[in-house]
Protein backbone atom coordinates (compact mmCIF):
# COMPACT_ATOMS: atom_id res chain seq x y z
CA UNK A 1 0.00 0.00 0.00
CA UNK A 2 1.25 3.44 -1.12
CA UNK A 3 1.96 5.57 1.34
CA UNK A 4 -0.45 8.88 1.95
CA UNK A 5 0.26 12.56 1.46
CA UNK A 6 -1.98 15.28 2.66
CA UNK A 7 -1.58 18.53 0.62
CA UNK A 8 -3.88 21.93 1.41
CA UNK A 9 -3.99 24.81 -1.23
CA UNK A 10 -3.84 22.56 -4.18
CA UNK A 11 -3.63 25.93 -6.37
CA UNK A 12 -2.55 25.86 -10.47
CA UNK A 13 0.89 26.91 -9.01
CA UNK A 14 3.23 25.42 -6.11
CA UNK A 15 0.08 23.23 -4.53
CA UNK A 16 -0.48 21.10 -8.02
CA UNK A 17 3.48 20.73 -8.25
CA UNK A 18 3.72 19.44 -5.05
CA UNK A 19 1.16 17.68 -5.68
CA UNK A 20 2.62 15.74 -8.83
CA UNK A 21 6.31 15.57 -7.34
CA UNK A 22 4.52 13.55 -3.99
CA UNK A 23 2.25 11.09 -6.32
CA UNK A 24 5.74 11.18 -8.68
CA UNK A 25 7.52 10.00 -5.83
CA UNK A 26 4.99 7.36 -4.84
CA UNK A 27 2.62 8.62 -2.71
CA UNK A 28 -1.13 8.78 -2.69
CA UNK A 29 -1.87 12.17 -2.15
CA UNK A 30 -4.94 13.61 -0.87
CA UNK A 31 -5.50 17.29 -1.82
CA UNK A 32 -7.75 19.71 -0.15
CA UNK A 33 -8.85 22.91 -2.23
CA UNK A 34 -11.90 25.08 -2.71
CA UNK A 35 -12.32 24.39 -6.11
CA UNK A 36 -13.33 20.57 -6.87
CA UNK A 37 -12.90 21.00 -10.98
CA UNK A 38 -9.55 21.63 -10.33
CA UNK A 39 -9.43 18.54 -8.07
CA UNK A 40 -11.33 16.15 -10.69
CA UNK A 41 -8.78 17.33 -13.75
CA UNK A 42 -5.88 16.31 -10.85
CA UNK A 43 -7.42 13.10 -10.03
CA UNK A 44 -7.95 12.30 -13.76
CA UNK A 45 -4.17 13.04 -14.48
CA UNK A 46 -2.72 11.46 -11.14
CA UNK A 47 -4.15 7.89 -10.92
CA UNK A 48 -4.60 6.86 -7.30
CA UNK A 49 -4.43 10.69 -6.10
CA UNK A 50 -8.02 11.94 -4.69
CA UNK A 51 -9.54 15.33 -3.90
CA UNK A 52 -11.47 16.41 -0.96
CA UNK A 53 -13.36 20.21 -1.79
CA UNK A 54 -12.88 22.27 0.90
CA UNK A 55 -12.30 25.43 2.98
CA UNK A 56 -9.58 25.08 5.82
CA UNK A 57 -10.45 28.49 7.21
CA UNK A 58 -14.00 26.62 8.02
CA UNK A 59 -12.62 24.11 11.17
CA UNK A 60 -15.24 22.06 10.98
CA UNK A 61 -15.43 21.76 7.33
CA UNK A 62 -11.47 20.93 7.85
CA UNK A 63 -12.04 18.35 10.23
CA UNK A 64 -14.85 16.18 8.41
CA UNK A 65 -12.47 16.23 5.24
CA UNK A 66 -9.26 15.15 7.73
CA UNK A 67 -11.81 11.94 8.81
CA UNK A 68 -12.76 11.75 5.69
CA UNK A 69 -9.18 11.03 4.09
CA UNK A 70 -8.41 8.90 7.07
CA UNK A 71 -11.58 6.80 6.15
CA UNK A 72 -10.46 6.31 2.91
CA UNK A 73 -6.65 6.03 2.81
CA UNK A 74 -6.82 3.39 5.65
CA UNK A 75 -3.32 4.53 6.67
CA UNK A 76 -1.78 7.11 9.06
CA UNK A 77 -0.18 10.11 6.79
CA UNK A 78 3.40 10.20 6.18
CA UNK A 79 3.78 13.86 4.79
CA UNK A 80 1.59 16.75 5.09
CA UNK A 81 1.87 19.55 3.13
CA UNK A 82 0.13 23.17 4.61
CA UNK A 83 0.31 25.14 1.38
CA UNK A 84 -2.99 27.24 1.85
CA UNK A 85 -2.25 30.71 2.42
CA UNK A 86 -4.78 33.78 3.19
CA UNK A 87 -3.88 36.76 1.87
CA UNK A 88 -3.95 40.51 1.22
CA UNK A 89 -2.60 43.81 0.48
CA UNK A 90 -3.13 46.77 2.56
CA UNK A 91 -1.94 49.09 5.25
CA UNK A 92 -3.39 48.56 8.67
CA UNK A 93 -5.89 51.55 8.12
CA UNK A 94 -7.47 50.17 5.10
CA UNK A 95 -8.10 46.80 5.71
CA UNK A 96 -11.13 45.68 6.98
CA UNK A 97 -10.67 43.79 10.11
CA UNK A 98 -12.86 40.76 8.91
CA UNK A 99 -9.34 40.60 5.97
CA UNK A 100 -6.79 39.48 9.23
CA UNK A 101 -9.32 37.68 10.72
CA UNK A 102 -9.80 34.98 7.81
CA UNK A 103 -6.41 34.85 6.85
CA UNK A 104 -5.29 33.65 10.43
CA UNK A 105 -8.05 30.79 10.22
CA UNK A 106 -6.55 30.11 7.14
CA UNK A 107 -2.37 30.22 7.66
CA UNK A 108 -2.65 29.37 11.57
CA UNK A 109 -5.60 27.68 12.71
CA UNK A 110 -5.92 25.10 9.73
CA UNK A 111 -2.29 24.74 10.82
CA UNK A 112 -3.31 23.52 14.30
CA UNK A 113 -6.11 21.81 12.86
CA UNK A 114 -4.16 19.77 10.71
CA UNK A 115 -0.79 18.95 13.43
CA UNK A 116 -3.65 18.01 15.72
CA UNK A 117 -4.84 15.63 13.55
CA UNK A 118 -1.71 14.69 12.47
CA UNK A 119 0.96 14.46 14.67
CA UNK A 120 -0.30 12.06 16.87
CA UNK A 121 -0.89 9.53 13.83
CA UNK A 122 2.47 9.78 12.98
CA UNK A 123 4.21 9.56 16.36
CA UNK A 124 2.01 6.21 16.68
CA UNK A 125 3.37 5.22 13.36
CA UNK A 126 6.89 6.26 14.35
CA UNK A 127 7.65 9.03 11.29
CA UNK A 128 6.24 11.36 9.92
CA UNK A 129 6.61 15.29 8.06
CA UNK A 130 4.70 18.49 8.41
CA UNK A 131 5.69 21.02 5.68
CA UNK A 132 4.27 24.50 6.20
CA UNK A 133 5.18 26.76 3.02
CA UNK A 134 5.67 29.99 3.96
CA UNK A 135 7.34 33.37 2.97
CA UNK A 136 9.24 36.30 4.07
CA UNK A 137 6.42 38.24 5.42
CA UNK A 138 6.79 35.76 8.35
CA UNK A 139 9.89 37.63 9.34
CA UNK A 140 8.97 41.43 8.74
CA UNK A 141 5.70 43.49 8.75
CA UNK A 142 5.60 45.98 5.48
CA UNK A 143 3.61 48.70 5.82
CA UNK A 144 0.93 47.06 3.44
CA UNK A 145 1.34 43.39 4.61
CA UNK A 146 -0.50 44.73 7.63
CA UNK A 147 -3.67 42.20 6.71
CA UNK A 148 -1.10 39.27 5.81
CA UNK A 149 2.12 39.69 7.28
CA UNK A 150 0.83 39.14 11.22
CA UNK A 151 -0.66 35.70 10.57
CA UNK A 152 2.62 34.30 8.62
CA UNK A 153 4.47 35.15 11.57
CA UNK A 154 2.21 33.45 13.63
CA UNK A 155 2.34 30.82 11.30
CA UNK A 156 5.96 30.58 11.63
CA UNK A 157 5.76 30.78 15.26
CA UNK A 158 3.24 28.02 16.03
CA UNK A 159 5.40 25.31 13.27
CA UNK A 160 8.07 26.14 15.57
CA UNK A 161 6.62 25.28 18.53
CA UNK A 162 5.06 22.14 17.11
CA UNK A 163 8.73 21.01 16.30
CA UNK A 164 10.03 21.43 19.10
CA UNK A 165 7.55 19.79 20.70
CA UNK A 166 6.92 16.76 17.93
CA UNK A 167 10.97 16.52 17.08
CA UNK A 168 11.81 14.60 20.07
CA UNK A 169 8.72 12.41 19.06
CA UNK A 170 9.87 11.26 15.59
CA UNK A 171 8.25 13.45 13.38
CA UNK A 172 9.89 16.34 11.27
CA UNK A 173 8.11 19.43 10.95
CA UNK A 174 9.86 22.27 8.79
CA UNK A 175 9.03 25.24 7.62
CA UNK A 176 9.96 26.51 3.93
CA UNK A 177 10.24 30.19 3.77
CA UNK A 178 10.07 31.56 -0.69
CA UNK A 179 11.18 34.84 -0.32
CA UNK A 180 10.57 35.21 -3.92
CA UNK A 181 7.44 35.59 -6.64
CA UNK A 182 6.15 32.58 -7.90
CA UNK A 183 5.97 32.08 -11.89
CA UNK A 184 2.08 31.94 -12.06
CA UNK A 185 0.31 33.51 -15.32
CA UNK A 186 -1.22 36.16 -12.59
CA UNK A 187 2.23 36.94 -11.40
CA UNK A 188 3.57 37.22 -14.81
CA UNK A 189 0.86 39.09 -15.97
CA UNK A 190 1.97 41.99 -13.04
CA UNK A 191 5.34 41.40 -13.92
CA UNK A 192 5.67 41.29 -17.89
CA UNK A 193 8.87 43.28 -18.17
CA UNK A 194 10.43 40.14 -15.57
CA UNK A 195 12.84 37.91 -17.35
CA UNK A 196 12.02 33.97 -16.93
CA UNK A 197 14.80 34.20 -14.26
CA UNK A 198 13.18 36.75 -11.66
CA UNK A 199 10.74 33.96 -10.82
CA UNK A 200 10.73 30.79 -9.01
CA UNK A 201 9.19 28.00 -10.58
CA UNK A 202 6.39 25.98 -8.33
CA UNK A 203 8.37 22.66 -9.56
CA UNK A 204 11.77 23.92 -7.60
CA UNK A 205 9.91 24.88 -5.13
CA UNK A 206 7.92 21.50 -5.02
CA UNK A 207 11.58 19.68 -5.42
CA UNK A 208 12.50 21.42 -1.98
CA UNK A 209 9.13 20.44 -0.17
CA UNK A 210 9.82 16.77 -1.02
CA UNK A 211 13.84 17.27 0.10
CA UNK A 212 12.39 18.48 3.04
CA UNK A 213 10.27 15.81 3.74
CA UNK A 214 12.97 13.21 3.71
CA UNK A 215 15.62 14.48 5.46
CA UNK A 216 17.81 12.04 7.37
CA UNK A 217 16.79 12.22 11.14
CA UNK A 218 20.52 13.17 11.74
CA UNK A 219 20.11 16.46 9.70
CA UNK A 220 16.56 17.80 9.84
CA UNK A 221 16.48 21.28 8.75
CA UNK A 222 13.42 23.66 10.54
CA UNK A 223 13.77 27.05 8.71
CA UNK A 224 14.80 26.61 5.09
CA UNK A 225 15.04 29.75 2.93
CA UNK A 226 14.66 29.64 -0.91
CA UNK A 227 15.01 32.67 -3.63
CA UNK A 228 16.05 33.05 -7.01
CA UNK A 229 19.83 33.50 -7.88
CA UNK A 230 19.08 36.87 -8.48
CA UNK A 231 16.71 38.24 -5.90
CA UNK A 232 17.80 40.73 -3.31
CA UNK A 233 17.86 40.01 0.60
Amino acid sequence: MKPLAVVTGVGPGTGSAIVRRLHAGGYRVAMLARTAERLAALERELPGAFGVACDVADAAALNAALEHIAQAAGVPPKVVVHNAVGGAFGGFLEIEPQVLERNFQVNVMALLHLARWAAPKMEAAGEGALIVTGNTASIRGKARFAGFAPTKAAQRILAESIARDMGPKGVHVAYLMIDAVIDLAWTRARNPEKPDDYFIRPADIADEVWHLAHQPRSAWSFLTEIRPFGETW
